[in-house]
């Protein structure tokens, strides 16, 4: 599950590495989005977050940049506390497949997207995904927004960043650098 931004020394390594690997993982959508790949609702997983206001964490998918219908959602999972962020995903029914050097910090594929064969368009052509952490163009950005706060670059990955209930995680599909944050 790969995210791009400046980062810091430290946390700009991690981060990259992660981002790049999320990244390549979105980055190179898939072909076709499975209308299956779309997430099971789950019994802690509200309908829809935009129901009213989440007392658990929001979980938005957002992969607009494809120019598909693919995995996006938006929901609202129940969390009693400090829960990690790939627990979140998972109460979400969300799906996550990482890169080959970080399996579980980034998110390659969402619920399947992009598909392998996806010819993903960028700045300088078409590329597709391998999950091999070499995609640099495209790729699942994770984005992190407190309870009372604005939207940030997350520092960790999905194995290691613990959410509380009242914030917000969303997975943004970012292709050219684009979109740069999530629009809400």
């Amino acid at each position: 599950m790969t995210l791009t931004k400046t980062r810091t020394a430290a946390a700009s390594s991690l981060a990259a590495a992660g981002l790049l690997l999320t990244l390549a993982a979105c980055s190179t959508p898939a072909a076709t989005q499975p209308a299956s790949s779309a997430p099971a609702s789950s019994a802690s997983a509200s309908a829809s977050a935009d129901a009213g206001p989440c007392k658990g964490v929001k979980v938005i998918v957002d992969s607009a940049s494809l120019d598909q219908a693919a995995a996006d959602i938006s929901v609202c999972v129940d969390v009693a506390g400090a829960t990690l962020a790939s627990d979140v995903l998972g109460k979400a029914g969300v799906k996550i497949e990482g890169t080959a050097k970080y399996p579980t910090s980034f998110a390659c594929r969402v619920n399947g997207v992009p598909a392998a064969d996806f010819d993903i368009k960028h700045k300088g052509g078409t590329t597709r995904e391998a999950c091999d952490d070499k995609n640099t163009v495209s790729y699942w950005a994770l984005w992190v927004k407190p309870a009372a706060g604005t939207w940030g670059y997350a520092q960790e990955g999905l194995d290691s960043l613990k959410l509380n209930p009242g914030e917000s995680l969303e997975l943004l599909y970012t292709v050219d650098n684009e979109p740069a944050a999530p629009s809400a």
